[in-house]
């Protein structure tokens, strides 16, 4: 990456920095390892194994570049070897079972990783002196939704209809415990929060019942897109857009852990609040061909999945001076090109990075985003 431009955001503070990702051969976590090693930190990284020979972390050979340990999350002894061996400073928990229809068929064991796995975490964290910084990663679906048409805020109740969504919940709560009873910031050396972004977006996600996955699978057979929920609406966001916000916090927690220890929104701007239908459809025109059919009428019997969701940024805004940078329309193209492009390596990937902040850093200059 060209120059320092992207360690003056964050104020040097990742570099020379051990820094341990959960969840690090995911899609999140992969983008999460790129942005780190960029910034100068060591990067070690503790995940199951990818879920496809095409997910980002494998085609961009991000193991080749950090320490990749292979582990679940729900084995308790082999993680805390990492912890001791490594000593990290900052920790980002992203391993996680993370989707709702799945959490349908298999609820015991998404809350043995979403809940379990926190625990298990948070205790390897507690016991290790060097953590300063602690940032889990859950989701905006942890909000007991009321299917509002204005913004969740970090103080609204949490809950969750469905298994993913209330063990995201729960690992909210864990969370606030392990913070009221071990991590209080004015007395203990360690800060922790969580994180919830909106619905994320970005080359190299191939999980089963997704929707870019799904469209991309579609558009590469020359297959019609089927879409299940057409007018849903949902906060539309490129991985990087959470991933600015989340090292952003980090920074500033790693500097003063009591005015910045808690919960925060990292949604995107109203302008990317759409419907299902209106994404796919500028999918469609960004890839060049392509149709989509509506399969509505048919999911009389289907899972219940939330209708709306929209996340308050505020806080964000106000306090940490962070906003969206891309439009949604960027945030496809940025996808796309991903997902079109025959040469996907680690340089591309750092090449969409730098261009990303680049972005990030003219709209600061400038007092302006992406909304």
């Amino acid at each position: 990456m060209e120059d320092l431009e992207v360690k003056k955001l964050f104020n040097n503070v990742f570099e020379g920095k051990t820094v341990l990702v959960t969840g690090h051969t995911g899609f999140k976590g992969s983008w999460l390892c790129i942005w780190l090693k960029e910034l100068g930190a060591n990067v070690i990284g503790y995940a199951l194994e990818p879920y496809t020979e095409n997910d980002n972390f494998t085609v961009a050979k991000v193991g080749s570049k950090i320490k990749s340990h292979i582990g679940d999350i729900e084995d308790y002894d082999k993680l805390k070897r990492v912890f001791d061996g490594y000593q990290p400073e900052i920790v980002f928990h992203m391993a996680a079972q993370s989707l709702v229809r799945l959490s349908y068929k298999q609820p015991k064991s998404t809350y043995d990783t979403n809940v379990m796995g926190t625990v298990n975490l948070l205790e390897c964290c507690r016991l290790t002196d060097s953590v300063k910084v602690i940032i889990n990663v859950t989701s905006d679906k942890c909000y007991e939704n009321k299917e509002w048409i204005w913004g969740y805020r970090e103080n609204d109740p949490v809950g969750g209809y469905d298994p993913y969504s209330s063990s995201k919940a729960c690992s909210e709560i864990i969370t606030s415990a392990y913070r009221n009873s071990f991590f209080d910031a004015k007395e203990n050396s360690k800060a922790i929060s969580t994180v919830r972004a909106g619905n994320i977006i970005g080359g190299g996600d191939w999980r089963e019942d997704r929707l870019i996955p799904d469209c991309i699978k579609a558009l590469k057979n020359n297959k019609p897109i089927g879409i299940r929920s057409p007018q849903s609406v949902r906060p539309w966001q490129h991985v990087l857009e959470p991933l600015s916000g989340y090292l952003l916090l980090a920074s500033r927690m790693y500097e003063d852990r009591e005015k910045y220890s808690g919960a925060w929104n990292f949604g995107p701007a109203h302008g990317a609040i759409i419907t299902v239908e209106e994404l796919v459809k500028s999918l469609i025109k960004h890839w060049g061909h392509g149709t989509y059919k509506d399969l509505s009428d048919g999911m009389s019997c289907e899972p219940h999945e939330t209708k709306s969701l929209i996340l308050d940024i505020s806080k964000a805004i106000n306090l940490l001076s962070w906003s969206p940078t891309l439009s949604v329309n960027e945030a496809i193209e940025y996808t796309v090109n991903w997902y079109k492009a025959s040469n996907v390596d680690y340089d591309f990937c750092a090449s969409q990075l730098d261009d990303y902040v680049g972005k990030l850093t003219r709209g600061r200059n400038t007092g302006s985003n992406g909304g």
